[in-house]
């Protein structure tokens, strides 16, 4: 019997079967890249605006190296140190990727690549009322998600760790929280991720995607952890919808005495 059938993610109206999504940054090479996304079973693959060449075509780019029949592309704002710099990438993006869809994000320290919230909030209230998809990328807080989402985000997508640090979920309480009453858009856990246990967490958690690069990209084989990260995903998921059984100070036998012959 195949559990997940039905069971698909939606972001603005639009359905996707598979709950990971993946970035292009930091492989060893684009053909490593390429055979990567095959194998983690993602539709969605990230790109930053400000660091492909959208101008020329002529010349080499990753976005060569992305089957747009088969992944859809998911511009983002990295880089961008303030609203208006975020804003202005994203109207980029959607002119000459032609989507609307934006992964934003805005900076607020160079050290640490913390969101700056505030700045988040602003942009994606322009930018919504622009018509874009807006998914911004913020620290775990609930009062930001919420403003995020009155803003219009058409998802929220809180930091499990700082970027690329590969620490893992760190605060368990908060993306608890998060899931109990964020309840109008999809939650995707995005940075900080290292390995497929983490993945497997985030989704037992009920969160509702998984965003990555740097675990798959820097991965001493990443197309293994590619196809790690999609089973993660689906067996944490497959565990969240059927729902773990309580956790007990003291042993309980698998097999009950009652009945037995003595």
């Amino acid at each position: 019997m195949n559990t997940t059938h039905s069971d698909t993610l939606v972001i603005a109206g639009r359905e996707f079967h598979s709950r990971l999504m993946i970035g292009t940054g930091k492989y060893p090479s684009f053909h490593i890249m390429r055979e990567a996304h095959e194998c983690s079973g993602a539709e969605v693959v990230t790109v930053a605006v400000r660091r492909v060449n959208l101008t020329d075509r002529s010349t080499e780019s990753l976005l060569d190296y992305i089957d747009l029949k088969r992944f859809m592309l998911l511009p983002n704002t990295a880089g961008c140190y303030s609203a208006d710099e975020a804003i202005r990438t994203a109207r980029l993006g959607r002119e000459v990727l032609g989507t609307p869809w934006v992964k934003l994000e805005v900076i607020g320290d160079e050290q640490t690549l913390f969101p700056d919230n505030e700045g988040l909030v602003e942009a994606t209230r322009v930018l919504a009322k622009e018509g874009f998809i807006v998914l911004p990328y913020f620290n775990d807080d609930l009062i930001t998600a919420r403003k995020l989402i009155d803003a219009g985000a058409a998802a929220i997508m809180p930091l499990a760790a700082p970027i690329g640090s590969g620490l893992g979920i760190q605060n368990f309480t908060i993306m608890r929280i998060l899931r109990e009453l964020i309840t109008t858009v999809p939650i995707i856990v995005d940075a900080g991720v290292g390995t497929a246990s983490d993945v497997a967490q985030a989704m037992e958690l009920g969160m509702d995607a998984v965003l990555l690069n740097t675990a798959v990209a820097a991965a001493q084989n990443p197309l293994r952890m590619a196809e790690a990260m999609k089973l993660g995903v689906q067996a944490g998921r497959l565990a969240f919808l059927a729902g773990r059984m309580p956790k007990k100070l003291y042993a309980s036998a698998s097999s009950p005495l009652d009945g037995l012959i003595r």
